[in-house]
């Protein structure tokens, strides 16, 4: 077991965590909510999806690209085709991170663009912030729906 998958892993599982808390609550009617001048919850969640497939891709060829995008509209308004994306997202996170060398870890670098290169464990913080920005753009549209935060999510996001 790689040092990541002893030390870091289990933060970015919690983190991951409240975004299925978040789509156990929800409906298919739910993703379709607009707040006005803004996407529907649909499209933010699918929007985060996408990030993460960039992400787990930084980790197989160490460059940071974002241009991915999912070719399935049903993402946008499924509550169920979310569901298993996302458990798909994490196992492939989970495995990509897990086939790691600890040389890798501690040698190799993320190019994310021009002069910017960070350290895999970086790399991972930087995502987790990413699903934590997230969490505030949803909560918004959670608070507007009606919805119940769980105790995690007040804790970690407010």
């Amino acid at each position: 077991m790689n040092q990541i998958m002893k030390n870091t892993y289990g933060i970015l599982q919690m983190t991951t965590a409240l975004r299925d808390q978040m789509i156990e609550t929800l409906t298919n009617e739910d993703l379709r909510y607009q707040l006005p001048a803004n996407p529907t919850l649909g499209v933010l969640c699918r929007e985060i999806g996408e990030v993460q497939q960039a992400y787990i891709q930084s980790f197989q060829d160490f460059k940071m690209d974002f241009s991915y995008r999912v070719n399935d509209p049903a993402l946008e308004t499924s509550v169920d085709k979310l569901k298993a994306w996302y458990a798909r997202l994490d196992d492939d996170f989970k495995n990509t991170l897990a086939a790691l060398s600890d040389e890798d870890i501690q040698q190799k670098m993320i190019d994310r663009g021009g002069d910017f290169h960070v350290p895999l464990i970086t790399q991972i913080h930087i995502f987790r912030e990413a699903l934590l920005i997230f969490y505030g753009k949803a909560t918004v549209y959670l608070l507007a729906l009606g919805k119940p935060l769980s105790e995690q999510w007040k804790d970690w996001v407010g």
